[in-house]
């Protein structure tokens, strides 16, 4: 246990007594360990970001989009079609068709491109979506097809941004101008699958389509899905029953769920991870070799030193655990330095993304682990090189 401390502090006064190269020896180390911490943390941060903002979004959220270039989806794409699915699937909690079109929208001189959506009134209710001012429209102004509408909150920014925007008229163009009265503005929020709600407009879905645009068929569907429900699942359900109602034409409709975008994103970003995690583990066999290459400029410079301590009765035991001790100390201090770079890295970049930072642990652990394997690997022969050097030629070597 003495033989083992002292070559321990062998090794650290070996390191400090020429600091520059210790430092680029483990250079390569630390680089290689702050990129494989970085990385992979950085790969968890971005995945629970976007689950958080997908969660937020509603991940009980089925949206169906009909092609309207196919014949089957035209023939299929109407009201009634939410009831048919509610009836068929228990499960689905409540259902809406939805319009959509984009606009000139404007009020004075202000002016902006916007989705204007025709929605029935109990979308709010189905999203907890909330009014910041004023109200969102009622069943009897869907009915009656008033022509009022309720702004997202970047659209009343964007054309009232110093006026009190309920009350007002703006005029929506496509060819020929309409006026609507405000009524409300809602509360930000982030989008779900085929719904931007900060940058959309809404009016009753019977205003849309007999004052902005005249059809009978729907732009897209969204589905509440009860709580506790394979959401996957029953998109993949509800996409094979849509094929058969449009005879076998796959390509009729396309139904997405922010579960499905949640795993498929999952998926893809663990595999990349492990891409890059491997990309920055060979900087670790690269810094790996310079120590190598470090140890044995070592071992001549001090040849010697190992000569001396041979004659005072060092064994090519003591003096092989001396210089692989180095090696590996070399690479246990660089691997500190590097997790402590690479989380760092990794706190500063996340903040200016505006994630919540993940460390990955077992990534820590790893890199720490391959650092020491690696000091063993690569300290190895430097250290059996100089086990083996000649007591008698060592003291003469200048």
């Amino acid at each position: 246990m003495t033989f083992f401390w002292e070559n321990i502090r062998l090794a650290f006064l070996s390191m400090m007594h020429n600091k520059g190269r210790t430092f680029l020896s483990m250079l390569g180390i630390i680089i290689g360990v702050a990129s494989v911490i970085m990385i992979t943390s950085l790969g968890k941060s971005a995945t629970a970001s976007v689950e958080e903002q997908i969660a937020r979004a509603g991940l009980h959220v089925i949206s169906i989009f009909p092609r309207l270039s196919e014949k089957e989806a035209v023939r299929l794409a109407v009201p009634d079609l939410v009831d048919d699915l509610s009836s068929e699937f228990p499960t689905i909690e409540q259902g809406v068709a939805l319009q959509r079109g984009q606009f000139l929208v404007t009020y004075g001189h202000s002016s902006t491109s916007a989705t204007v959506m025709g929605v029935p009134a109990s979308f709010a209710s189905m999203f907890s979506y909330e009014a910041e001012e004023g109200r969102f429209f009622s069943k009897e102004e869907d009915d009656a097809r008033k022509q009022v509408v309720v702004l997202g909150s970047e659209v009343a920014e964007a054309l009232f941004p110093y006026t009190d925007p309920i009350g007002k008229y703006i005029r929506i163009f496509r060819g020929q101008a309409k006026r609507f009265r405000v009524i409300g503005v809602m509360k930000s929020r982030s989008d779900t699958v085929g719904v931007s709600f900060d940058t959309s407009i809404f009016v009753p879905y019977q205003t849309y389509t007999t004052r902005l645009e005249r059809t009978d068929n729907v732009s897209s569907y969204l589905l509440l899905v009860k709580e506790g429900e394979d959401v996957v699942e029953l998109a993949d359900r509800i996409e094979n029953r849509l094929t058969q109602k449009a005879s076998g034409n796959s390509d009729a409709f396309r139904v997405i769920s922010p579960a499905t975008i949640a795993e498929v994103y999952s998926e893809t970003t663990g595999t990349l991870n492990l891409l890059l995690g491997g990309v920055a583990a060979i900087s670790l066999i690269v810094g790996g070799i310079g120590i190598m290459n470090i140890m044995l400029v070592s071992v001549t410079e001090r040849t010697r030193e190992i000569g001396i301590r041979k004659a005072l009765g060092a064994t090519p035991l003591m003096i092989r655990g001396q210089f692989l001790l180095e090696a590996v100390a070399l690479c246990a201090v660089g691997g500190t330095a590097g997790v402590g770079l690479g989380i760092g890295l990794g706190l500063l970049i996340t903040s200016l993304m505006k994630w919540s930072f993940v460390l990955n642990v077992p990534a820590v652990f790893f890199a720490f682990v391959f650092s020491a394997l690696v000091g063993i690997f690569f300290g190895f022969y430097p250290a059996y090189r100089a086990s083996r050097l000649d007591p008698v030629q060592a003291l003469m070597f200048e």
